[in-house]
């Protein structure tokens, strides 16, 4: 299982790093957490200017935290995707240990920690940049096998953890404290549950809310007006709900959810459950990746699903088991195949690599731009320029886009603009890109141009 992990968390940091020197990753999903942690290594204050607001504004990922010793080293979008890619395929690990206790066969425990690899999610996940969610599939699924398996001390390191990841993990840790307690141990049960609620409350209305006046920007996800709306709907009329639930690809996404594992969950019911809130959360959200397989928000309750179907197969009798995990086994590879993002796959992510000659053009006109300078970059070059203080996405700051913590700032100039000392953008801009650079080329002069990029620098009066 080592050896498969390890081919998994090279060949997908391959893929990843590929993808970064094709220009395939962006301000925010990447970006924004290398500008925040390099500002963190470095002394600073986490201000991410790529989103015009305050890294721990954004989510309560405290586990970034643990990341800054490691930006004294080797800094860089690339080590945070390797860092990924790394902890998704160690998750394979203790589900192939615990398959491999309760189960009694090495055969099977392979097939299991495959399932793992195999997933849509998880490998979708593992192609969309970089989220500290990627981290929740190696510390949930270490968290369920000290669980599952009564070693207390590594279950409390894993939870303290997976805590620290983001505040909305409450959903999946709050559920199974209620597991512990209720199956294995109550004291354990109840730590966890307060644990995982002292640490979302923290994180939102504490840190969150102190630096962005709100303990959070998603409420906008939620239908029928937001949580006192659902829940008012959920009560006074429930056939709204569930006709909202059969909206657009909501059945589809459940459905694969489900499929690669053959439903073999619902043979162990009770742990099955525990990922109710966060697939429920997903389904209701408003917010069209929330209910797609390729990101990385269904990544958390996969290990869930897996330990579940592991417990489902040991109640089974042992003649019967090898039929069982080679049906889910194969479930997991026609689920890859046909929705997995990888290149083996039928439908991969289509990005360019890194020998796309655009794409060589613009990491080699960077070059030249000093290390300090206040710039605005097309974006794909942020992820590449983002160890700085002052880095924006063009149109940004001369026209606020997807800037700051509401949309107040929205299509206006930023006062930073008149700092702004090197712009980078493409030979060709779409019409809005255009105008907003027609409205203030005249500061500024060519410096640097290749095939497809140009630099321009202030020119001082």
């Amino acid at each position: 299982m080592l050896v498969a992990c390890s081919a998994y968390a090279v060949y997908t940091s391959y893929l990843q790093v590929d993808m970064h020197n094709g220009l395939g990753t962006f301000s925010y999903d990447v970006g924004l957490y290398d500008q925040g942690i390099w500002l963190l290594s470095r002394g600073h204050a986490p201000f991410v200017t790529l989103m015009g607001r305050n890294l721990f504004g954004d989510h309560a990922s405290f586990i970034l935290l643990f990341l800054v010793p490691l930006y004294w080293v080797i800094p860089g979008t690339s080590t945070l995707l390797v860092l990924q890619a790394t902890a998704i395929a160690a998750a394979a690990l203790p589900i192939y240990f615990f398959a491999q206790r309760v189960l009694k066969s090495g055969e099977l425990a392979f097939m299991f920690g495959m399932v793992w690899l195999l997933n849509p999610a998880v490998n979708g996940t593992n192609l969309e940049n970089f989220h500290p969610d990627g981290f929740l599939g190696l510390f949930v699924a270490l968290g369920l096998y000290a669980a599952l398996t009564k070693k207390w001390r590594l279950y409390a390191v894993a939870i303290a953890l997976a805590i620290l990841v983001k505040e909305d993990v409450l959903l999946l840790v709050f559920p199974l404290g209620v597991y512990v307690f209720a199956r294995l141990d109550k004291k354990k049960g109840l730590a966890t549950m307060a644990a995982s609620l002292a640490v979302t409350i923290f994180g939102m209305f504490f840190v969150m809310r102190s630096l962005i006046g709100v303990p959070t920007r998603n409420s906008w996800r939620i239908p029928f007006g937001g949580p006192t709306g659902l829940i008012k709907e959920t009560f006074t009329r429930p056939l709204n709900i569930w006709r909202y639930a059969l909206q657009d690809d909501r059945p589809q996404y459940v459905f694969q959810l489900f499929a690669p594992l053959a439903g073999a969950f619902f043979l162990s019911p009770w742990l099955a459950a525990v990922a109710v809130p966060v697939i429920a959360s997903n389904v209701v959200s408003t917010f069209w990746y929330q209910h797609n397989i390729q990101y990385h928000y269904s990544l958390v309750l996969m290990p869930v699903l897996v330990f579940a179907c592991i417990l489902g197969v040991q109640k089974l009798r042992d003649n019967f088991r090898p039929v069982a995990v080679s049906v889910i086994f194969a479930c997991s590879v026609l689920a890859f195949s046909a929705w997995g993002q990888t290149p083996l796959s039928q439908h991969p992510r289509i990005v360019w690599k890194a020998s796309n000659p655009v794409a060589k053009a613009g990491l080699d006109i960077i070059t030249s731009i000093p290390a300090d300078a206040p710039i605005s970059v097309f974006d794909p070059l942020t992820t590449h320029l983002a160890h700085r203080k002052d880095v924006y996405f063009f149109p940004n700051p001369f026209k606020a886009s997807y800037y700051g913590v509401d949309n107040t700032l929205s299509d206006k100039r930023l006062p930073v603009a008149d700092r702004i000392e090197y712009v980078v953008l493409p030979k060709s801009l779409d019409v809005g890109q255009q105008t907003v650079w027609d409205s203030v080329k005249a500061d500024y002069e060519v410096v640097k141009e290749n095939a497809y990029w140009q630099v321009f620098h202030k020119i001082s009066h």
